[in-house]
């Protein structure tokens, strides 16, 4: 039974993070008594392999949904083929000052600005330990907002150290709007830099560990084709294990004028969905199926699932669909990805 257009409703009447937080705990109250899966439809099964992990269905919750890994047993209830928690930095932070999150239903989209408010990576895996699900889960991974943009490489290699044997996948988050020249280390030499780090410290982590947890970078949709090209040359250089295109948008359009469209932050839903689309396809032509893809932004049905992976994803993840669709999108992706 589907009972989230009930709950719409009211939830939107409430302020965006307030409704957010509910949800969270309604999530873990009805994981808890049992009672979550009574509401789920199905999921099929379609099995694939990527980045060496095996999925069982390719539609994944995308990160900054569940910041602090409270809810990883209900989104797993719920049919999600993989989790990705986080984002998550090494100290706690309290992310930018609220208001901070807008809904614009009549656009189905969502601007956010809320800086990487979290409970810092040791919360995190501690909500991770205490966790049941042993499916695919990424953990993904930023810098705090007072580590100097030059310093950003020690608080990357803080978190892939602490998220490594825990994640199945950890994703390295250098595309979000909402941290002071965060955007920048998506950049020449300086994204060099920190890829170089990264994969010597994953080398060294998988000896250390007896595994190997792939790392995946996150981009922005906003990026031309010559930053495209740059880009996707040194994913190849340094062997990457996988790209997640892409997170949210500086950009208005589709918004123009409508209550809170001019807010400050990344813009996500339905208005982001072309953009985002346009990088993937640019970024699979360019890697020619060398690295896999991992697509996001602006699903919010099974035909918006399958568009990204005809435009070259081997996977999608869902988030402001989750919030305008409900938990139904799960199914309806996953159905359209095997159709």
């Amino acid at each position: 039974m589907n009972l989230y257009p009930l709950a719409r409703p009211l939830l939107f009447k409430l302020d965006a993070e307030t409704a957010h937080k509910l949800t969270l705990k309604a999530l873990r109250d009805l994981q808890a008594a049992g009672l979550l899966g009574l509401a789920v439809q199905p999921v099929p099964d379609n099995p694939r392999t990527v980045m060496g992990l095996d999925f069982p269905n390719p539609i994944g919750l995308a990160a900054g949904l569940d910041k602090n890994g409270e809810c990883i047993d209900a989104w797993a209830t719920l049919g999600f083929g993989f989790v990705e928690v986080g984002t998550v930095t090494p100290r706690p932070q309290p992310g930018n000052a609220k208001p901070r999150l807008f809904r614009l239903p009549r656009a189905e989209a969502i601007i956010n600005r809320m800086g990487f408010n979290n409970d810092g990576i040791d919360a995190l895996l501690a909500n991770v330990a205490r966790a049941r699900y042993r499916g695919i889960l990424g953990i993904n991974i930023g810098k705090n907002f007072d580590t100097p943009i030059e310093n950003a490489v020690d608080d990357y290699l803080i978190g892939l150290r602490k998220a490594y044997a825990p994640a199945s996948y950890v994703t390295v988050n250098i595309s979000s709007p909402n941290t002071k020249n965060l955007r920048d280390l998506q950049q020449g030499d300086e994204l060099d830099r920190l890829l170089g780090a990264l994969k010597s410290e994953q080398a060294l982590l998988a000896d250390r560990h007896g595994k190997y947890t792939p790392i995946a970078i996150k981009i922005a949709p906003d990026l031309d084709e010559a930053q495209i090209a740059e880009m996707a040359g040194l994913f190849r250089k340094h062997r990457i294990d996988g790209v997640i295109a892409t997170n949210t948008t500086l950009s208005r359009q589709g918004v123009e004028g409508l209550p809170h469209g001019d807010e400050a932050g990344g813009l996500s839903g339905a208005p982001v969905r072309a953009k985002s689309t346009a990088v993937l396809a640019a970024l699979h032509r360019k890697l020619a199926g060398e690295i896999p893809l991992i697509g996001v932004g602006g699903i919010l049905s099974g035909a918006d699932a399958k568009a990204k992976l005809a435009a070259g994803a081997s996977l999608v993840q869902i988030y402001s669909g989750l919030i305008y669709r409900g938990p139904a999108l799960i199914a309806e992706c996953a159905l359209a990805a095997k159709s």
